[in-house]
């Protein structure tokens, strides 16, 4: 194991060392530079051969990365290997040597090669003489050779040729220091260009050092201005001093009016003895500012010095010759004594102006008062004004050192004039790069215009911008004077002398974008199939440009989108034909010329009913209402008829006297104490009808009536007495009428009425029936009552002579459930069997029914013990 290892290891390092042999090789020429398009010839020798089939045969070439064609091989020996490669175009290029060994391309060498051109003959020499400095020549070298190219400035003397000076450099200038003959015209010069593959040289090239002379530029000494010489200034300069003497000099004055940037030059000739130039600049414009810079040349020389420093000097002036543009904003008067005027100019562009404005003078004075003229003096361009409301003449005149400007007047009208409408109809554009506006005129004699622009949301007065037009119905501006996105106001105001007429406005965007939000939707009344939808229109700020629509998207839950489309003055809409009970989402989106943006979600839902339907089930309902509500009302209106229908008038046993009763002395007290003693408790639901039974042939102190028993005689009874709505009862035959009496409404009458008892027995009841209706219904023949009230008034006095007191309370007492009889023992025991018998055939008692009265014992006072 340890011996194959050892054997492994010495079998790689001989096939190392033999790879390292194999590399061992070199390419002759090594790094060649050769002229481009010519052919290239090179050889790879291998330096040793250890191995017969390793050997120049089995080099290959390659040209960058790119194999040679093996028919430009050239096996010269088994150790040189040449290859030729035709037509070498690269500038650089590598050539590489490989040896081909067991299908493997093992790295010989390679080299670099490169290519390029022999020098050009340099052309156009050119020299410089910078008097008592140096000669700087340049010259043109031609094409790019590829190659390093040194070139080589020779100035010679002609007259003596081995008088000569060399200058060598890389680039394609070169200089010498300052000949030793500054006069001499017996120079020239000559430039060697050579790089690897040749040289070339031009011709010797004579230039006299006058001919090439250049100078430092001239110093300006003074610029001013000649007191009351107008449109001149006297310009002052001084030559330097490093210049070929005895040579005449021209020099350039270049004066540039800073008003116009407009340039004019003058020439001026010197002799190059003085050292000192000067001249007069005339034609110039009055109080204008002028920039001056010289320039000098030696006659024969072809090269400018350079510009002197600039300097700057203004003529004399003259008093302002043009108006300024004056202009006017009136705000809406606060009271009735004063308003403000805002006053704007401008300052008018004269050509050539006259001169620097110091300042500004305003005057104005009431239109019929000339007298009141008050001034104002400004260095601004801009003043507000308090005038009252009368009209007003303003002027404004610009005032120079030289004096005073033509005044520029406007009429302020009074606040009760009304301007007349002369412009029918403006029409704004924009184009790519102006914004255009036009409008027709009632007046076409009017030669004069004022056009006002300022932005939709400027508050400030001297914000706006504005400009006469003359002779014309066009205006037109660059859009550099409007922001872009943002809306402006127009105005067109026509002026007649100085009076200005009523404006026409109209709004514009110079440039329009879709607007930076979109309106949201809010939903106003709800119903079942539609919806109202209402919005708020967009901030100016935001709209970026003229809203042109609205479009509404909604879109029901799980369904598909819909859109409505409304001009832009609508900000509601009724979106009709939804569904009922649905949930829906809205979105309103603004549109202008550049396009559109939505605004937020909002969700609705539609009702389940409708004002339709709540109608439909509302009126039936209502109607029920009113019914009962009147047949309410007239149960009020009309209660006593209903009662007399529904409950008859039950008369009080109190007020009424059935029988005739017995003197006080007469009754048996020790009846009435048995009948107290003896009182039995019966359940008010189990008797319909409280009856008391007395045996009729004692009358002791009560009468029992018999239904059963008494109806057939009730058929003979002759009824005399009074029963009306007034309830007077009067009795007449006694012993029959109490015979009669109902056994559903039953009375006990005691024999003991106290005299004040009977005598508020006798107030009417009137919600009791009369007794003799109910006796005439029960037996079977109603007969009309006898009135008479002389008859109840004798009964009343005979009742008068009781004197005892009622021993129960005379008023019934409804909410109780159980009542006491007064049951005599000593009572025959068929006549009690008799009342409960009679009792067991009424119908039931129904406690708090309407209609059904009931009378208990304690409604009649009985008398006391005795």
């Amino acid at each position: 194991m340890f011996s194959t290892s050892i054997w492994m290891f010495v079998l790689l390092c001989s096939s190392v060392a033999d790879e390292s042999s194999i590399r061992d090789a070199e390419i002759f020429p090594s790094s060649p530079e050769i002229e481009r398009g010519s052919s290239l010839e090179l050889s790879c020798v291998l330096r040793k051969n250890y191995m017969p089939e390793r050997n120049a045969s089995h080099i290959i070439w390659k040209l960058n990365d790119a194999l040679i064609a093996p028919e430009n091989y050239n096996i010269v020996n088994e150790t040189v290997s040449n290859i030729t490669i035709h037509n070498f175009t690269y500038s650089t290029a590598y050539v590489k040597c490989f040896m081909k060994y067991l299908d493997k391309e093992l790295p010989l060498v390679h080299t670099e090669v490169k290519s390029g051109f022999r020098p050009d003959t340099p052309e156009n020499i050119s020299c410089i003489y910078f008097y008592d400095a140096n000669v700087t020549c340049t010259w043109n070298a031609g094409r790019e050779t590829g190659f390093a190219t040194k070139y080589t400035l020779s100035r010679k003397v002609m007259s003596s040729p081995d008088r000569v000076a060399f200058c060598q450099n890389t680039k394609e200038t070169c200089s010498f220091s300052s000949p030793y003959n500054e006069y001499s015209n017996d120079f020239c010069f000559q430039v060697e260009a050579k790089n690897v593959l040749g040289e070339s040289l031009t011709d010797c090239v004579s230039i006299p050092l006058q001919s090439i002379e250049k100078f430092a530029p001239p110093e300006i000494l003074s610029v001013k201005k000649i007191p009351g010489i107008k449109q001149l200034l006297t310009v002052t300069w001084k030559m330097p001093e490093k210049i070929i003497p005895l040579k005449p000099v021209i020099c350039q004055v270049q004066y540039r009016n800073l008003y116009s940037n407009l340039t004019e030059f003058v020439n001026v000739s010197l002799n190059s003895i003085k050292h000192i130039g000067s001249c007069n600049l005339t034609g110039l414009w009055d109080s204008t500012d002028y920039s001056v810079a010289i320039r000098c040349i030696n006659n024969e020389s072809a090269f400018w010095s350079g510009w002197s420093g600039e300097k700057n000097e203004s003529t004399e002036e003259e008093a302002p010759s043009g108006k300024v543009d004056l202009w006017r904003v009136i705000e809406s008067s606060h009271s009735s004594r004063n308003r403000s005027v805002h006053l704007m100019w401008k300052p008018l562009k004269s050509f050539p102006p006259s001169g620097r404005i110091l300042g500004y003078k305003i005057q104005y004075f009431p239109e019929n008062k000339t007298a009141c003229k008050r001034t104002n003096n400004s260095t601004e361009k801009k003043i507000t004004l308090l005038l009252n409301e009368e009209a007003h003449i303003v002027s404004v005149t610009a005032y120079n050192s030289a004096g005073e400007s033509p005044k520029a007047i406007l009429r302020i009208p009074s606040t009760d004039e009304k301007p007349s409408q002369m412009i029918e109809t403006v029409i704004t554009s924009t184009t790519n790069e102006e914004v255009v506006v036009q409008w027709i005129t009632s007046e076409p004699g009017t030669a004069k215009y004022v056009v006002e622009w300022y932005e939709e949301l400027e508050m400030d007065p001297f914000g706006r911008s504005w400009q006469y037009v003359s002779n014309s119905t066009e205006w037109k501006i660059n859009k550099k004077n409007f922001k872009p996105f943002i809306c402006y106001n127009i105005s067109v105001y026509p002026i007649y002398g100085s009076n200005v007429a009523a404006p026409f406005d109209r709004q514009i965007y110079a440039q329009e974008k879709k607007p930076s939000e979109g309106p949201v939707a809010d939903t106003g009344i709800l119903g079942k199939n539609e919806v109202t939808i209402k919005w708020n229109e967009i901030s100016k700020a935001k709209r970026n440009g003229f809203i042109t629509n609205y479009t509404i998207f909604y879109k029901p839950e799980n369904g598909e989108e819909l859109n409505e489309t409304v001009n832009s003055d609508v900000l509601q809409y009724r979106l009709k034909a939804l569904q009922a009970n649905t949930q829906y989402i809205v979105q309103i989106m603004a549109s202008n010329q550049a396009g559109g943006t939505i605004g937020e979600q909002r969700i609705f839902k539609t009702l389940k009913l409708d004002k339709e339907d709540l109608l439909f089930i509302g009126i039936p309902v209502g109607m029920s209402m009113l019914c009962l509500i009147g047949l309410w009302i007239t149960c009020v209106l009309k209660k006593h008829a209903f009662k007399k229908v529904c409950w008859p008038d039950i008369p009080n046993p109190e007020e009424s006297l059935a029988v005739e009763w017995p003197p006080v002395s007469s009754v048996n007290n020790s009846f009435l104490k048995r009948i107290s003693s003896q009182t039995k408790t019966v359940d008010f639901e189990d008797i319909n009808v409280l009856e008391y039974c007395f045996r009729e042939e004692s009358q002791e102190g009560s009468l029992l009536i018999n239904y059963e028993n008494h109806v057939p005689e009730c058929t003979d009874i002759n009824t005399e007495g009074i029963t009306n709505r007034d309830e007077k009862i009067l009795h007449n035959e006694e012993n029959e009428i109490a015979k009669c009496f109902s056994p559903s409404m039953s009375y006990v009458i005691t024999d003991q009425f106290t005299r004040s008892q009977m005598h508020s027995a006798l107030i009417p009841v009137k919600e009791i029936q009369p007794i003799d209706m109910v006796v005439n219904d029960l037996c079977g023949s109603r007969q009309n009552p006898i009135k008479n009230e002389e008859n109840d008034d004798e009964e009343v006095l005979k009742l008068e002579d009781f004197s005892e007191k009622a021993l129960f309370n005379p008023y019934l007492k409804n909410s109780v459930k159980t009542r006491e009889f007064l049951v005599s023992e000593s009572l025959p025991e068929h006549s009690t069997d008799e009342c409960k018998s009679q009792s067991s055939v009424l119908p039931p008692f129904q406690p708090n029914v309407p209609g059904q009265s009931y009378i208990t014992l304690d409604m009649f006072g009985l008398p006391k013990a005795q």
